[in-house]
């Protein structure tokens, strides 16, 4: 497994941007396929965008399409997600996970977790 601290979560105004930062260790992401996913309490895992080890291919929830993008460099052993054009229906814990092999829509394939970063978006 690979260590995962995330880091960038704050509060902002509706239309504002974040980007959140996933600092890996332990292992190189590089055979990796990283996504990150978001959790409102009461509510199950939901997954927001993922990156692909082998082909660097990108995937994204609908809901988020268009709006946020996720990134990896890794030389630094570091994924990102910029987030733009935050609504309040995006506030929630965000949380990176890692996985060996191809990307996964279902959080139980990840078998790598960080401790999540709050996202509040304000009206």
């Amino acid at each position: 497994q690979v260590q995962l601290v995330e880091s960038g979560g704050g509060l902002v105004q509706a239309g504002g941007s974040l980007r959140l930062s996933c600092a890996a260790s332990g292992r190189s992401i590089s055979s990796y396929s990283m996504a990150w996913f978001r959790q409102v309490p009461g509510k199950e895992r939901e997954f927001v965008a993922a990156s692909s080890w082998s082909s660097g291919s990108t995937y994204y929830a609908d809901s988020v399409k268009g709006r946020f993008t996720i990134s990896r460099d890794n030389a630094k052993n570091t994924v990102y997600l910029q987030m733009n054009s935050l609504k309040p229906e995006d506030t929630a814990v965000y949380s990176c996970a890692g996985r060996r092999g191809g990307y996964a829509y279902n959080s139980n394939y990840y078998d790598s977790w960080g401790q999540g970063t709050q996202v509040t978006v304000s009206s």
